[in-house]
């Protein structure tokens, strides 16, 4: 059944930038939902192998725990796009506009400075397994730079949408908390 999503999507006007970055965070979307879709497959594969042809499995169980990691993480940015994170907005309706409009302002800044927190020791963590050569201590033994490399990219995702709605929202393009 095809229907209209009651998500409320970020706003983007005619903004170049809130448009590119609105364009990544679908395509965000899309990835994570295959790796999503990939994982389910790799999993059916191992019930085969297991149930039925009687076979060990080597790679599998990791391939599908990084799969949905990763696909958590580099979901953020579309999640954030569609509004679905969780948001109580009790304090936000019984404000006046402008006071709600300065509420929004600082929680962006407080979000922003968090995830570029994330981001940073992310990649930091990253690096050293990328940098000594850090192996998953199972049979496959895969590089574990390839699946730690979600968080940098998953979190730096999520803070470029974070920074496109702060700028949207200064631009009055986009209202606080999606609130009249």
């Amino acid at each position: 059944m095809s229907g209209h999503s009651s998500a409320a999507a970020a706003q983007t006007g005619s903004n170049p930038f809130l448009r590119a970055v609105a364009a990544i965070s679908t395509l965000a979307g899309w990835c994570s939902a295959a790796m999503i879709v990939s994982a389910v497959l790799i999993t059916c594969q191992m019930i085969v192998i297991r149930y039925v042809l009687n076979g060990s499995t080597v790679w599998q169980t990791e391939a599908v725990i990084y799969l949905m990691i990763a696909a958590t993480l580099l979901g953020l940015s579309y999640v954030q796009r569609l509004r679905g994170h969780v948001n109580v907005d009790l304090i936000p309706l019984s404000l006046p506009p402008r006071i709600r409009f300065v509420l929004a302002l600082t929680t962006s800044v407080l979000t922003i400075a968090i995830v570029a927190v994330i981001l940073w020791y992310g990649y930091e963590y990253w690096h050293f397994a990328w940098e000594r050569g850090w192996r998953s201590d199972t049979v496959w033994g895969v590089k574990l730079w390839i699946p730690y490399l979600a968080i940098p990219v998953g979190f730096g995702l999520l803070l470029l949408q974070l920074v496109a709605d702060f700028i949207a929202l200064v631009l009055g393009i986009e209202k606080p908390f999606g609130l009249e």
